[in-house]
């Protein structure tokens, strides 16, 4: 069993704390009140919007040492909704990892809405969480924490392909928000 923090109470950080616990594994979810508690996850998702991430490392980063530290975020430009705010060839997730030397940061979840998977489904597909990172270990950690919930985990390689994880998850996001694909769908793997 492994015990799992999430940082952020949304949609995302409600569903992905639900498979956590469908599976087995225990969880804690912070909200932005609960700034003094203590993460004591083995490994900590986090699950806000990625320009918060910046105030979490402020609060957290001693706390992140050592831990797998999952980056869910879309690093998208919310003022217009036409780009990502990362260079071209980056990633939030490889931002994060330079920010956190101690920790192992792996990239999941981000091309997946919380209906998908709160309903393990996409359409008639199973959830496919995609996850990449350097580590083998944090990631066949996350992989089966993934599967124990009832998701689909599938390796996507070294945490250079973040870039384009964060890539679909912007498609996948500006398909939604123009009503071309409903919240309760998004992109499948057969």
């Amino acid at each position: 069993m492994t015990h799992v923090s999430i940082i952020g109470s949304g949609n995302m950080g409600q569903a992905i704390s639900a498979i956590v616990a469908k599976g087995g594994n225990t969880v804690e979810l912070f909200n932005s009140t609960d700034k003094d508690k203590a993460v004591t996850g083995e490994v900590v998702i986090l699950a806000t919007p990625y320009p918060a991430y910046e105030q979490v490392l402020a609060d957290r980063a001693d706390q992140l040492a050592g831990k797998v530290v999952v980056d869910i975020s879309n690093p998208l430009n919310f003022e217009t909704f036409d780009s990502l705010t990362v260079p071209a060839d980056g990633s939030a997730a490889a931002e994060l990892a330079a920010k956190l030397p101690d920790s192992k940061v792996v990239k999941a979840f981000n091309t997946n809405f919380a209906a998908t998977v709160a309903s393990g489904n996409v359409g008639e597909l199973p959830t496919t969480v995609l996850i990449a990172g350097d580590d083998a270990d944090a990631k066949a950690l996350l992989a089966g924490i993934v599967s124990a919930g009832g998701l689909r985990a599938v390796d996507a390689g070294s945490l250079k392909r973040a870039r384009e994880l964060e890539a679909v998850g912007f498609l996948q996001l500006t398909l939604a928000v123009g009503e071309k694909t409903p919240w309760t769908g998004g992109f499948g793997l057969a």
